[in-house]
């Protein structure tokens, strides 16, 4: 088995494509208890990425103005 993909550096979509294959392995119940256990802690971390990246877009979003003359303009939002 190949090391896993550095949650940091997944989309959104690749990071919740993942997450449901996690889930639908230990909803199976198939898995040996430390595999189930590995494949949760990676699925908490790839909730939280999943979070981070929803509220980077919830952000984004926010900062969509109306321009001088109601032409919409955007804000650059500042991530930290």
């Amino acid at each position: 088995m190949s090391e896993p993909v550095d949650i940091a550096t997944l989309t959104f979509e690749q990071a919740l494509a993942e997450l449901e294959q996690i889930v639908a392995r230990l909803e199976s119940g198939q898995a040996p208890l430390e595999a189930s256990i590995a494949m949760y802690e990676r699925g908490a971390a790839l909730k939280a990425h999943c979070e981070t990246r929803l509220e980077a877009a919830r952000l984004r979003v926010e900062k969509i103005v109306v321009g001088a003359g109601g032409a919409p303009g955007v804000e650059p939002a500042e991530f930290n």
